[in-house]
């Protein structure tokens, strides 16, 4: 039986440490596959024209095909050149909940994720994507310092 593992990417230095960390557990692993996730945070409760709408829908084809090139293909490519199988997924919604819905739809035993480095000061205040989904989470969360 092939273990499966999320890996949350955020575009950032902090998603290539959780990146980092996901490769070597796969390797301590064995038969893993390693699903690599970006969320663009977007949300679906916005009242709109259907002329807004129709470019809303534009504007998130747009940002899911420049996530795949700029975040997810390169780090496919990366963990693939070292053996690894991988696959890569975009979505837009809520980080915390994307990724939870990514890990149970796959079966995950666990998601990845890295703390970001640099917070904000509404993040200290209100919390991070990462802290609600440790909170939320229905498979076990590793966060990478």
């Amino acid at each position: 039986m092939t273990a499966k593992l999320v890996v949350g990417l955020d575009g950032h230095s902090s998603g290539e440490r959780a990146l980092d960390y996901a490769q070597k557990l796969a390797g301590q692993i064995g038969a893993c596959e390693l699903l690599v996730v970006y969320i663009i945070e977007w949300s679906p409760y916005a009242f709109q024209t259907p002329e807004e709408n129709e470019q809303r829908h534009k504007r998130r084809e747009k940002e899911i095909a420049s996530a795949n090139e700029r975040i997810i293909a390169p780090a496919v490519e990366r963990l693939t050149k070292d053996g690894l199988s991988v696959r890569g997924i975009v979505r837009h919604g809520n980080v915390a909940d994307a990724l939870n819905e990514v890990a149970l739809k796959e079966n995950a035993e666990q998601i990845i994720v890295a703390r970001a480095s640099e917070r904000s000061l509404s993040q200290r205040i209100f919390g991070s994507s990462t802290a609600n989904l440790v909170m939320e989470a229905s498979v076990p969360v590793t966060v990478v310092g």
